[in-house]
């Protein structure tokens, strides 16, 4: 039997639950740098043990990976998930609700996502700072004078230039700081 995105498997769990929890592009740092939290949420984010930040009214949330990622949400369905994860769909998500898309053709586009980035990360230079995303954005946009000049950064341009196409295209991410 093929199942739509909201119907149930023999686990109980929504096709849509299934890629969320398979994907997790948007939990480790790969999508996004930062996940907003409603205010009322700061104190229960900080003690799952998320980074937070909270000085800033606009920009109050934690930091991307998120250390409650194990290759699955570990939290996914607690009271205290936070809410910008339980509401946010990607473009990816949505398509495969709307019957558009296959939850196979979906996983598909994940693992060739996770690829890519793979691949790019084998030729960026090695960082302490644990979130791709943020990494990708300082390569594209701040190289050393001297990376800047080698044949491997058009390579890592072109490559980057691609998994940013694809996050437009599937995922509906067309800002590189987004």
């Amino acid at each position: 039997m093929i199942y739509t995105m909201t119907e149930f498997d023999e686990s109980g769990e929504s096709q849509a639950s299934i890629l969320c929890r398979s994907c997790g592009l948007c939990c480790t740092g790969k999508l996004f740098i930062w996940a907003k939290l409603r205010p009322a949420e700061l104190d229960a984010a900080e003690a799952l043990g998320l980074t937070v930040f909270r000085s800033d009214p606009s920009q109050r949330g934690f930091s991307q990976p998120c250390p409650l990622w194990h290759g699955q949400c570990s939290i996914h369905n607690s009271p205290v998930y936070p809410h910008i994860c339980r509401a946010y769909q990607c473009k990816l998500l949505k398509e495969v609700l709307a019957e558009k898309s296959t939850l196979s053709s979906a996983l598909k586009v994940v693992e060739q996502v996770n690829e890519m980035i793979d691949e790019l990360k084998q030729i960026m230079p090695v960082s302490s700072n644990r979130n791709f995303r943020e990494n990708l954005v300082a390569n594209i946009e701040h190289p050393a004078e001297t990376t800047r000049q080698e044949e491997g950064y058009q390579e890592f341009l072109l490559k980057a230039d691609a998994l940013l196409h694809f996050y437009d295209i599937y995922f509906g991410v067309t800002d590189l700081f987004e």
